[in-house]
């Protein structure tokens, strides 16, 4: 079972989208084949605070729409994640902008909710080893999330 933990301090997400974002990671934990337990916590930030972010670990000081940091994700000189029994894996964190959100939803013509559910399923894919840095990266990754938020009618 996916565990979720939301840091929505500032009351920018209601009940509805918190639950359409725990519906969709939860199944995407399934469709992925995630066993046993594991954790995941998603923040809400401002434009402005996930600049900061964005600038502090990736270089680049622009705002952006989503962030994920994979805590079973190694780099050099790191030491391996061994999960214990009964003790739930930490998956990561995910970061998303709300101001993005919206403006991007507004772009894309489709409503706040599906443009919300989007990010917070491309940030979890992520964390479960997805990325985008070539074009066949990209057409996995990208295709992979239309086809979860499509079993769930969340098409653009």
């Amino acid at each position: 079972m996916l565990e979720l933990y939301f840091d929505n301090e500032k009351e920018s997400m209601d009940e509805k989208v918190l639950e359409l974002i725990q519906k969709i990671l939860r199944h995407a934990a399934s469709e992925e084949g995630l066993k046993g337990e594991s954790e995941v916590s998603v923040t809400f930030m401002t434009d402005e605070e996930i600049r900061i972010v964005n600038a502090q670990y990736r270089g680049k000081d622009t705002p952006t729409d989503v962030i994920s940091f994979a805590l079973e994700e190694m780099t050099d000189g790191e030491v391996a994640i061994v999960a214990e029994e009964g003790i739930p894996t930490v998956l990561g964190d995910i970061i998303i902008s709300v101001e993005t959100a919206k403006r991007q939803a507004e772009e894309y013509g489709h409503d706040f909710n599906r443009e919300i559910g989007f990010l917070a399923l491309h940030g979890f894919l992520h964390l479960l080893g997805y990325d985008h840095m070539n074009e066949e990266e990209e057409k996995r990754m990208f295709g992979r999330q239309k086809e979860i938020l499509a079993t769930l009618g969340l098409e653009r």
